[in-house]
């Protein structure tokens, strides 16, 4: 039996499996503090409906993470702290993210993020990192499916030039 037969939770990180995941953790922790602040800018319900999922999947996410690179002695990144509510009536309208410019960003990051979790995939030897990234890629595509519902319904959304085939 080699060191990478058995129990995939025995088994040793690689050095790519453990910053991913530390970069994981460090990326979620920044996007929870700048969604907390995207929150307190928006005035559509919908929205802010959808930065809360956002926000709590990725704290979910954390958890597991922080779990994994506790128990393989790997130190957690800092965290910012977390943002303060403010009024959105309080926030100079100059100086205010649009709820268009908010909902651009979510498509963005959850974009990002589908990419991030396949590299993780990808590089994993450890079954269960492999499964715990294909976990997260589901829950990064349907809130994904979400942002781009609201971005439709909403007349958000900017599409690129549209090709017409000829004769159609």
């Amino acid at each position: 039996m080699g060191i990478l037969s058995g129990n995939p939770k025995e088994e040793p990180l690689h050095y790519g499996e453990v910053i991913a995941i530390w970069t994981n953790l460090t990326v979620n922790n920044g996007l929870i503090a700048a969604y907390q602040t995207f929150y307190n800018h928006t005035g559509d319900d919908d929205l802010k409906s959808l930065i809360e999922e956002c926000v709590k999947a990725m704290e979910e996410e954390n958890k597991q993470i922080e779990k994994i690179l506790k128990v393989n002695a790997v130190g957690l990144p800092p965290s910012p702290p977390a943002r303060p509510d403010a009024r959105l009536e309080d926030i100079p309208v100059g100086a205010r993210f649009n709820d268009p410019e908010i909902s651009a960003a979510l498509a963005l990051d959850s974009a990002a993020g589908l990419v991030a979790c396949s590299q993780v995939m990808g590089q994993c030897i450890r079954e269960d990192i492999a499964m715990l990234y294909g976990q997260f890629h589901m829950a990064k595509a349907q809130i994904g499916a979400k942002i781009l519902r609201l971005n439709k319904s909403k007349g958000w959304l900017v599409p690129p030039p549209l090709h017409a085939f000829p004769g159609k």
